[in-house]
């Protein structure tokens, strides 16, 4: 018989996981100091029971759910506008990882005058904005993969220069977070797949990411141990309520590790994200192999410890290529970006955005923008062993 643990956590903030937990919505907005929340959400489930529910249990709240995969500047201004209108004193950010970033940057910009880009994460550039400023924020996520509801910053999409931008300050980590699994019941098996291989990757570019932080590799290892037990089964079974708590779990698990670092799935899944619109935990999980393949040299001692980690058959490198080959092939993940609608046309762009990409400086080998134009002509064409 399986069985759903509840808890309440504290780290990386206070965490209230378990089924039903969403009925603890309104105590959660006044744990955080908010007693006029907007309800932010994708444009999805602007009609869905959930938030039907959700905007009863906090008395009516006003919604915004003008938000959608791969969020914009221009949904931040829609949501700030609507923020402003109704006199908001805080965001209850309810969805995907699009409405939780949107509903995170819509809180940190509530109580800022210069404009979003001058709160890029670069250098000390968070110290530019007022934090007094900054309104609370409550984190609903109902999917398994982005972790933005454990995240201090926001990936917003600059559509002049067709760049994702990360939009970062300490105080942007949400002051509760319910991790409520019967919010994912439902969730289409692609999207949980994908979402899934999102957070696995969070975990393992984390893992691999050179750097002292024992605390995030400790993390990282044994979100990929969930991940490895429980995607296919949540895949398989959309309503098995243990696999989804602990999906969701290994998500928050994935994002926080990843304070320690990132590497060039992500720094290659952002500006394709930008150029095709695609899905970024779909992304990610296509480009992982071939980033492992760049990387092997780097990663072998790594990947040992992970292998012993999964119980995996075999040793090293090979054992943990191998297996997330099969993974991918068991939960439904195409073998190349093609097939997501992606084309070599933009190569030489996308290789010079992820040069420049935050995520490009924790790749465990140094990338340059060739190198990383390479790989996404390997990822589109599908130029990947078939083996280790």
């Amino acid at each position: 018989m399986s069985t759903v643990l509840k808890g309440n956590w504290n780290y990386p903030t206070t965490v209230w996981a378990g089924p039903g937990r969403i009925a603890e919505l309104p105590e959660a907005c006044r744990r955080a100091g908010i007693t006029r929340p907007l309800l932010v959400t994708d444009r999805g489930l602007l009609e869905s029971p959930m938030i039907r529910r959700a905007a009863d249990l906090l008395g009516g709240a006003s919604l915004f759910g003008d938000v959608q995969g791969n969020p914009t500047a221009a949904h931040v201004t829609a949501g700030l506008e609507a923020y402003r209108r109704g006199r908001h004193d805080g965001v209850a950010a309810l969805g995907g990882g699009a409405a939780l970033d949107t509903g995170k940057v819509v809180a940190f910009m509530s109580g800022q005058t210069r404009p979003l880009w001058d709160f890029e994460d670069i250098g000390d550039w968070w110290t530019r904005a007022n934090a007094a400023g900054i309104a609370p924020v409550v984190a609903v996520p109902t999917t398994a993969g982005t972790g933005s509801e454990v995240g201090r910053a926001g990936v917003i999409l600059n559509e002049a220069t067709h760049q994702k931008k990360i939009i970062f300050h300490p105080q942007m980590m949400p002051r509760v977070v319910i991790l409520d699994p019967e919010l994912t019941i439902g969730l289409p098996r692609p999207v949980t797949a994908a979402t899934g291989m999102d957070a696995f990757v969070h975990c393992f570019e984390a893992y691999c990411s050179p750097g002292f932080h024992p605390l995030a590799d400790g993390i990282a290892l044994e979100g990929m141990r969930i991940i490895a037990t429980y995607l296919p089964r949540a895949c398989s079974d959309g309503v098995d309520i243990e696999a989804r708590g602990q999906m969701q779990a290994a998500a928050s698990m994935g994002a926080t590790a990843f304070q320690k670092g990132l590497g060039a799935v992500h720094a290659i899944a952002h500006p394709v994200g930008s150029w095709f619109n695609t899905h970024h935990g779909l992304t990610n999980a296509v480009l992982l192999p071939y980033v492992m393949t760049f990387n092997r040299a780097a990663i072998e001692d790594a990947c040992a410890r992970i292998a012993r980690v999964l119980n995996l058959p075999g040793d090293g490198y090979p054992a943990v290529y191998n297996w997330v080959l099969e993974l991918r092939r068991q939960i439904g993940i195409p073998n190349t970006l093609a097939a997501l609608g992606v084309t070599v046309d933009q190569a030489s762009v996308i290789g010079k955005e992820a040069a420049i990409d935050p995520s490009a400086g924790g790749n465990p080998i140094p990338v340059s923008a060739a190198d990383l134009e390479r790989i996404f002509r390997s990822a589109v064409l599908g130029e990947l062993p078939a083996a280790a």
